[in-house]
């Protein structure tokens, strides 16, 4: 990396423990992440020694209540600690997204007692994975048209259905599984489920075709057919798995644009790189004045995206944030990384074609933010839907 890389890190703009904290999670991610993200990519590995790792280093429980086994973060520090992800490997900053953003903190939230202490602490350790089976192939982003259904079996339910684009849904240990009791009642009908997936009535397989990014994570199609679950299985109340499900993408929309502005931030630092150690016509790419001014673009959206997301944040932790602030901090800071992992493309010429440099893995890993939480089109709905409102 250049030596003038404080210019595009956050450390200038932290006080002192932020500044630690922010540092010590960018040293996990050189040291324990680096050395594997072109590989599993390119190879289409998960790769599960990553979760210890992970676990080890405190990542997994981070927003977790210490009194839940977790490490207390602030919404800043989540923040913090995605971008460093976000920065190296996108597989894992995905990962911990679902792990914790997806299922730990929902589970912390509408679980009962029995729930936690069941699966909280192996969640957090490393010793399960966990997945959040909501999408199906007619049921994105309208999530209330889902159409898995939950029919009563004695004090239980079986479950039909299919969920795809599932991440960890190949090697998930224990679910949070949604479908609808009633299909007649639309969202109200919606039910959240916690379930052990090592049962009868579910057939597992990888997404078909090859991923565009996040090649090093696992996706899979869940098939459901007569799959049981047990009345104390019900997470929150029946009927309410709606708002579960909104309050996890909610929590993981903040994940989303602070992996962004890793990605936006990686970005720029190879296309400094690249540029200042290129030469064509006699002189450094960087000394040409077109290749300045797209630097400097970079360089300045990048400063708004993590301006937009530690807003977010710090209002997240005074109970002050609106639908708006994680919105707008979506849209912008994923919009502007993939602006920026196609100019770092285009300045690395040929080269940014190839996986041996990594802005093409960049770009790819890209716009998978732009669609996951909610679209880029559903944060500009949620916000035209505010601005209008009367």
């Amino acid at each position: 990396m250049a030596t003038n890389d404080s210019l595009w890190l956050p450390d200038g703009d932290l006080d002192a423990a932020h500044r630690e904290f922010a540092q010590r999670i960018r040293a996990f991610a050189e040291e324990k992440l680096a050395p594997h993200a072109r590989t599993i990519d390119e190879d289409r590995t998960f790769r599960r020694a990553m979760v210890a790792d992970l676990a080890t280093a405190g990542i997994l429980g981070g927003p977790l209540a210490k009194e839940l086994g977790g490490q207390g973060w602030t919404p800043l520090q989540l923040a913090l600690a995605h971008e460093e992800l976000g920065a190296v490997c996108g597989n894992a900053r995905g990962f911990c997204a679902v792990q914790t953003g997806l299922v730990a903190q929902c589970l912390a939230k509408f679980g009962d007692d029995a729930q936690r202490a069941r699966w909280l602490g192996p969640l957090v350790r490393g010793e399960a994975i966990g997945c959040f089976a909501l999408t199906e192939p007619d049921a994105g982003s309208d999530v209330a048209g889902m159409r898995t259904t939950a029919q009563r079996d004695g004090s239980g339910w079986r479950v039909h259905g299919r969920k795809w684009w599932i991440t960890n849904g190949g090697i998930a240990d224990v679910m949070i599984l949604f479908a609808t009791v009633d299909p007649a009642q639309g969202r109200n009908g919606i039910t959240a489920f916690l379930v052990d997936t090592k049962r009868p009535g579910l057939l597992r397989s990888p997404m078909p075709g090859i991923e565009l990014g996040h090649r090093g994570s696992d996706h899979a199609v869940l098939d459901f057919d007569g799959f049981a679950v047990a009345g104390n299985e019900v997470l929150g109340p029946v009927g309410k798995g709606f708002g579960v499900a909104m309050g996890g993408l909610a929590a993981g929309r903040l994940s989303v644009a602070a992996g962004a502005v890793g990605i936006q931030r990686a970005a720029l630092a190879a296309a400094v790189a690249f540029t200042t150690g290129r030469k064509q016509f006699g002189q450094a790419l960087a000394a040409f004045q077109m290749v300045q001014e797209r630097l400097a673009d970079m360089l300045t959206s990048l400063h708004a995206s993590r301006g937009l997301v530690h807003r977010c944040a710090m209002r997240r932790a005074a109970g002050t944030e609106t639908h708006a602030d994680v919105a707008m901090a979506k849209l912008y800071a994923t919009e502007a990384a993939a602006k920026a992992a196609d100019e770092a493309v285009m300045l690395h010429g040929a080269r940014g074609y190839s996986s041996a440099f990594p802005v093409e893995r960049l770009w790819r890993d890209i716009q998978a933010l732009r669609i996951y939480e909610g679209t880029s089109m559903i944060q500009k709905g949620i916000l035209g839907r505010m601005l209008a409102a009367e």
